[in-house]
């Protein structure tokens, strides 16, 4: 009877998100070469590379409460701007790491703020990947709610610098996409991650990485981070816990870390001690790292997310408010309406170091 309820539930997860996306339109694939508005925007130069930077914004992680709720989206924000950024397809090898290794090809789309050039190798940008949850895909972040709508907004008002956006998947043509086939794929996405996404979106379009090797990607994790939802969130944590050498912020939407055991099956305590040994051992406080996890009072696993949090925010002392905040949507539920303000409240706090 137990084991029914919880496929129930994830079945019920499945159908909301899948509903909330819509379709893929055959049109996301082109260029769509337009512009947002950059008069606040100042260039300048340090050792040979123009940084674009935006204007101050209010809120910054010193004066941020630990815990808190969200802030609605203006709906300013959710408007068409006559000038926009552009998305692009990215066709990229890698490897069906979960069975035995063998060449795949993946998909990953790619936003580009509006005077991004390809041409321009001096401009660097910073670089959000963005995951799904169960049943999800590549691109489905731009097309959900007027989501690179708020994108442009967030960069033309100087909320964030201008930033590129991945939307990937921890899908491959092998997987199976039920619950079990999901967990399996996304445990070994840190693999594609770092052996083939990050070095294919990179190595193609002007990060802070001056290139592909571990060691440049290490040198610019200040200027990378990770969101994801549902599943997505519990890919956001396993980044934490394998490439936190390579990512500086996290945002994990309504999904605990599993790295020990899986849906109704958690460690709070154990994860938690796991995370203080990894902070420790590899000198992150130091380093700097940033999570900022985020669901809905009304999200239908935000018990298993609270659970996590409750643990690290009991202790203070090593998950402090500068490493680690809590916020909550009031109402929210287990969609992208949801995500869509925890991206409007989260991502201005991400690269002001």
């Amino acid at each position: 009877m137990k084991c029914t309820r919880k496929w129930s539930i994830f079945l019920l997860v499945a159908m909301t998100m899948l509903s909330a996306c819509g379709n893929q339109d055959a049109s996301s694939s082109r260029v769509q070469k337009e512009a947002i508005s950059s008069e606040s925007e100042q260039l300048t130069t340090e050792d040979n590379v123009v940084v674009r930077e935006g204007s101050e914004i209010s809120n910054s992680r010193r004066n941020l409460s630990q815990t808190g709720m969200t802030e609605t989206v203006p709906s300013e924000y959710l408007s068409a701007l006559e000038h926009q950024g552009s998305v692009v397809r990215v066709n990229y090898d890698s490897k069906d790491y979960v069975r035995d290794s063998s060449p795949i090809s993946k998909t990953a789309y790619v936003y580009l703020p509006y005077g991004y050039d390809e041409n321009d190798t001096d401009t660097r940008y910073d670089i959000i990947y963005l995951m799904h949850g169960m049943g999800g895909r590549a691109g489905e972040y731009f097309d959900f709610g007027n989501n690179r709508n708020m994108f442009d907004h967030l960069i033309g008002n100087g909320d964030i610098p201008p930033s590129i956006i991945v939307s990937a998947t921890f899908y491959t043509e092998n997987s199976e996409t039920d619950f079990s086939g999901s967990i399996r794929e996304l445990r070994e996405f840190h693999q594609d991650f770092r052996n083939d996404l990050m070095p294919a979106i990179e190595g193609q379009f002007h990060t802070y990485a001056m290139s592909t090797s571990k060691e440049d990607f290490a040198a610019s994790r200040d200027h990378r981070a990770f969101g994801g939802f549902s599943l997505g969130s519990v890919t956001t944590w396993m980044e934490f816990c394998y490439d936190y050498d390579y990512i500086r912020y996290f945002l994990p939407m309504s999904g605990s870390c599993w790295y020990y055991g899986s849906y109704g099956d958690y460690y709070p305590v154990e994860t938690s001690d796991f995370f203080e040994e990894l902070i420790e051992e590899n000198n992150l406080n130091e380093r700097g790292y940033f999570i900022y996890a985020a669901t809905g009072t009304q999200d239908m696993v935000r018990d298993q997310m609270e659970i996590q949090m409750e643990e690290m925010l009991n202790r203070s002392e090593v998950f402090t408010p500068d490493h680690v905040v809590y916020y909550q949507k009031q109402d929210g539920r287990h969609d992208f309406e949801a995500v869509q303000e925890y991206l409007f409240n989260a991502l201005p706090l991400f690269f002001r170091d």
